[in-house]
This record gives C-alpha cells, sequence and structure tokens, in this order.
C-alpha cells in the first residue's frame, strides 16, 4: 500500500488501489473515457427512441382505451338510488 508521501502526491492518496481526494476535486476523465461514455449514452437513447417510435404499445398499451361515458354506475361504484 502506498501511502507514504515521498512516493503519491500530496493531493492524492491511494487506498487500496483506489485514488480519492481531500478538498480537491477527482482528477478529470481521459479523453478516450469520455468519448466512449458519449457512445453509449447515444446508443441507449436511440435504442429507446427507436424502440418507442417501432413499438408504442410496450409503453402506451396495446388495447384501445374505453369511453368512461359507456361505464354503468354499477362499474363505478356508484350505488343505486
Amino acid at each position: 500500500m502506498l501511502t507514504t508521501k515521498s512516493r503519491v502526491p500530496s493531493k492524492y492518496h491511494l487506498r487500496n488501489s483506489h485514488c480519492w481526494n481531500y478538498r480537491k476535486g477527482p482528477p478529470p476523465p481521459s479523453k478516450n473515457l469520455i468519448i466512449i461514455a458519449e457512445a453509449v449514452q447515444g446508443f441507449a437513447w436511440w435504442w429507446v427512441l427507436w424502440h418507442l417510435w417501432t413499438e408504442p404499445g410496450h409503453v402506451l398499451g396495446e388495447f384501445c382505451y374505453p369511453d368512461p361515458r359507456e361505464w354503468t354506475d354499477e362499474e363505478l361504484g356508484i350505488p343505486p338510488k
């Protein structure tokens, strides 16, 4: 475990191979990591929007919504007069 000041810069401390910072922001991600993250997010949004476009029944339901004016008092739970 590298915890001596001579082997590790003062703003970064290594503990069990993980980097943690004290009163500093984390180191910025690499350019490759940003590109990969953007590509994965783009694919995920494409997947969701494509399936909403081509198969809206998964979200909106596959059956027509009944007309509430055709419901009887018994179906609505209204007691008889």
